[in-house]
């Protein structure tokens, strides 16, 4: 083992890295569960013998035998030892785990959370982590009066009331939408109003309950305020971002026709009803997500099999996900007679998907920081600050895009890229099996 991974074992582990540690020429014996130095692997206590000289164990190493010389044999005092056993010191630290542990891949998922790797295994004699969290979970007797039931979590089940509830705000936003184009004038804008806040209201009861919730303690109340308020920035964009940055890159909203029928300047509903519709789905392929991960975490022999297993898994889920989304963006479009947006609202959907698993999961430091960095304000931003004197030169990026491609391009290209590094970070940390162990609460 070279020397970044002694730095890199030392580091998480260091009060196992003593010196004094059996190394590649003793044995275990079992009777003191300690190492014994100076035998070779493959040799056992049996091997050795009192015979030659007083004092000596006679040692068969290779091709050639060797006499430790200054050992006492086993027919007389005890053999010397070495340190103390490093697993048995593994199995102290992380004796709940072990003790409350239903299989050993549920010790490995453990182990794996605290952040000991294949590389860390190797340094207690293992090949991986699932090879070590085999021998704690033999050695550590579990309480069964506590645990009578030895049989890892099940998959969960579909329950009717979360099910209902991620029909409900695909439900408002239809009601929502169809009022507001049947009213005109003050209104219209009171209903429009109301409905954004019912809206709010029937998504947050959908992402209450069911594969979309998360986990009881799993962000502090500031995160969880600033994911809401970048979420909401973000649909909010949808809505209105594309038809203000034509206003502002036309001159501002006196530039737009006084006709428009949706105020200063066009509003874009369509990708914005698509999204709420989606929540189905999106509730649909997280379960999925979740049930086949629990299943394959039973099935497993290793961690390697079960990160194989779930790769797949997770794409997949993604695809239908992304299939589910198109189709409603086809059918909003159609019956609303407005441009899809395919592009913005693909990208906007996969943003929120990701990081709503990736907090479900408790992984909630990436999902905050990639929303607020798929802002589109800077875009409408920069334009402004290019009509200052001389300042020209900072809108010309948003410029550029925006003539060659559109105005929908800024938040395509801006969620896109803030997609793909949340899909990034999801297949790093959504396919370990530490991010599917039970959190115990309700699904």
């Amino acid at each position: 083992m070279n020397g970044d991974e002694d730095g890199a074992v030392n580091g998480g582990l260091g009060e196992f890295d003593q010196p004094g540690r059996p190394g590649g020429a003793d044995a275990w014996d079992a009777r003191s569960e300690e190492w014994l130095l100076g035998v070779a692997e493959g040799d056992s206590a049996d091997t050795l013998s009192g015979s030659g000289a007083p004092g000596s164990v006679a040692v068969s190493g290779g091709a050639s035998t060797r006499t430790a010389r200054g050992t006492p044999g086993l027919h007389g005092t005890a053999p010397r030892r070495g340190a103390a056993d490093p697993v048995k010191a593994l199995m102290h630290r992380h004796r709940a785990l072990c003790e409350q542990a239903v299989d050993p891949l549920e010790i490995a998922a453990g182990l794996e959370a605290h952040g000991v790797t294949d590389r860390t295994a190797a340094r207690f004699r293992h090949r991986d982590v699932f090879s070590l969290a085999e021998e704690l979970y033999a050695r550590v007797p579990r309480d069964v009066d506590r645990r009578p039931c030895p049989e890892p979590a099940p998959a969960p089940r579909v329950r009717a009331d979360w099910a209902l509830f991620t029909l409900l705000p695909g439900a408002v936003g239809v009601a929502v939408v169809t009022v507001v184009r049947l009213t005109e004038g003050r209104p219209r804008l009171l209903t429009a109003i109301a409905g954004v806040l019912t809206l709010a209201l029937a998504a947050g009861l959908a992402l209450r309950r069911g594969p979309l919730a998360v986990p009881a303690r799993t962000l502090a109340r500031h995160t969880q305020a600033g994911t809401r308020a970048w979420t909401c920035w973000l649909l909010a964009y949808a809505l209105l971002g594309n038809g203000l940055l034509r206003a502002v890159l036309d001159g501002g909203p006196d530039g737009l026709p006084t006709g428009a029928a949706h105020g200063p300047w066009p509003v874009t509903t369509a990708p914005v009803l698509a999204l709420t519709l989606a929540c189905a789905p999106a509730a649909w392929s997280a379960h999925l997500l979740t049930a086949g991960a629990r299943r394959r975490l039973t099935g497993s022999r290793g961690l390697e099999e079960f990160t194989g297993a779930v790769q797949p898994l997770l794409l997949g889920t993604f695809a239908l996900y992304l299939g589910a989304l198109t189709a409603l963006l086809a059918l909003c479009g159609a019956a609303l007679g407005e441009p899809a947006g395919y592009p913005e609202a693909l990208a906007l959907g996969a943003v929120l998907l990701l990081a709503r698993l990736l907090t479900v999961h408790n992984v909630p430091q990436g999902p905050a920081l990639a929303l607020a960095a798929a802002t589109e304000a800077a875009a409408v931003g920069l334009v402004l600050a290019g009509r200052l004197p001389g300042c020209a030169f900072l809108a010309a990026p948003v410029d550029a895009v925006a003539g060659a491609w559109g105005a929908g391009s800024v938040p395509a290209l801006v969620c896109g890229a803030a997609a793909l590094a949340l899909l990034f970070q999801a297949t790093r940390t959504l396919t370990r099996a530490s991010a599917h162990a039970p959190t115990g609460d309700p699904e």
